[in-house]
């Protein structure tokens, strides 16, 4: 509660709840909870392959804003989820820049690629092999993968993203801190000037 409450005073836009199995796995009533008491921004929904009326039921106890689909989720899926989307893509060599852009998306967010994991991996991708995407993209991009208030400002400055996400990079031993939020969102405004949703 205080973390996401802290996130939100420190200028976040969007705060995330991981539903998916991970370290990061949040309780589906300790979400509700929170979103109930944390006012004025956006909750976001991680899911990873999960049965579509799960993410449906889940999304609407919980009064998601957006879900998250990190997994190989098509765009039928997406179009049936009825909630805005943000639907992320691990990039690999040889990421499909069209294919992409064939999802009902209202976001598109570019992770690192890390064999059987999805997301949180605390590993960057070669921004500069994407350069052109965020401008190219009909469809909004938000970059993850490894950000920290020391590489923030590059990532920004390099892709023009429309939006950044980072966990781990605001971590001390697997938990939240406040500290590297702020840093965070300090490193991330002066680099775009106050136009990129930060969650």
């Amino acid at each position: 509660m205080e973390i996401a409450q802290g996130a939100k005073e420190q200028g976040a836009d969007l705060i995330g709840f991981v539903f998916a199995e991970s370290k990061r796995q949040i309780d589906i009533k300790k979400a509700h909870r929170i979103g109930q008491e944390v006012k004025g921004i956006s909750k976001v929904g991680v899911f990873v392959n999960s049965p579509l009326q799960e993410v449906q039921e889940i999304a609407e106890y919980c009064q998601l804003d957006y879900v998250q689909l990190h997994g190989e989720e098509t765009p039928e899926y997406c179009r049936s989820v009825g909630r805005p989307v943000i639907k992320a893509f691990r990039v690999a060599p040889g990421f499909n820049f069209e294919r992409s852009q064939e999802y009902p998306a209202d976001w598109i967010l570019l992770d690192s690629f890390t064999p059987g994991q999805y997301g949180g991996t605390g590993i960057t991708f070669d921004w500069q092999s994407l350069q052109d995407f965020t401008s190219q993209s009909h469809i909004p991009v938000m970059v993850a993968g490894g950000l920290t208030p020391e590489n923030v400002g590059a990532a920004i400055s390099l892709l023009s993203p429309s939006g950044i996400d980072v966990s781990g990079g605001v971590e001390t031993n697997g938990k939240k801190d406040i500290k590297k939020i702020q840093e965070f969102m300090i490193a991330a405004r002066r680099a775009e000037g106050g136009k990129t949703n930060a969650k």
